[in-house]
């Protein structure tokens, strides 16, 4: 499964917030064998984003947009995922119930966000979604993410976005799998040996130094285990390897 993703929030394009979703979405889907092909960081503009999404849904087995759920002006994902999609935004009757629900609860648990900023929530707004889209509502935060066609939505806030992630992680599921040999060898006389890898075996293999005196990694990807795990005992044939430092 080949999978891109887009990171929406000029606040990671300004460098006032790290990136950590993109991070965790591709090793999440690395661990259940699918591929993450393409990343992206793009402003939160509508025209921005549907241009992304229409193109690359085109592309790919499934396309990850977290970002601009909220409430405020600049929180256009939605609107730009509908028009990517050529669909109208509707109201989902069951999803704007449940935020009514929530709303009732956070102004009892937490009346002073209410009387201090004057704070009002619209539960229509919340629940205006791409029509024919499958709506992911979860605990963890107020905006709900939605799947439409193979365009995942999810927050942008971390923990809303893991908690949406693992409602449809199961989707991502592919039959990528991959191993890793550890190695004093230094990078620059792998150059043959990696050649020769990827001559003799179906596989993807790439190499990753470390700093200091820690041993490098070669890594090798592939869609038949067999031929991964034959891959990585002909490696260790070839050159010195190590146990992975501890930290791994």
């Amino acid at each position: 499964m080949h999978v891109a993703i887009v990171s929406v929030g000029d606040e990671l394009l300004a460098g006032e917030t790290t990136n950590t979703n993109a991070t965790w979405l591709a090793a999440e889907i690395a661990d259940r064998g699918g591929t993450v092909r393409r990343i992206v960081t793009i402003p939160d503009d509508r025209v921005v984003i549907a241009d992304y999404v229409d193109r690359w849904r085109e592309a790919y087995d499934a396309v990850i947009v977290t970002g601009g759920l909220g409430g405020t002006p600049d929180d256009v994902t939605i609107d730009a995922v509908a028009d990517a999609l050529d669909r109208e935004l509707v109201v989902h009757e069951a999803v704007r119930e449940r935020l009514v629900e929530k709303g009732r609860i956070l102004r009892e648990n937490r009346p002073e966000l209410f009387e201090e900023h004057d704070l009002e929530l619209d539960p229509a707004t919340g629940a205006r979604l791409p029509e024919g889209s499958r709506s992911i509502v979860t605990d963890a935060g107020w905006a709900p993410g939605c799947v439409v066609e193979n365009v995942y939505v999810f927050a942008g806030f971390p923990e809303e976005m893991r908690a949406a992630f693992r409602r449809v992680a199961d989707e991502f599921d592919g039959a990528a799998t991959s191993r890793s040999v550890f190695t004093p060898v230094p990078e620059g006389a792998l150059n043959g040996l990696l050649a020769e890898i990827r001559d003799r075996f179906d596989v993807a293999v790439g190499s990753y130094p470390r700093k200091g005196s820690a041993p490098g990694r070669v890594k090798v990807s592939g869609t038949d285990a067999d031929e991964v795990a034959d891959a990585v005992a002909w490696i260790r044939g070839q050159i010195e390897t190590v146990d992975p430092p501890a930290e791994d």
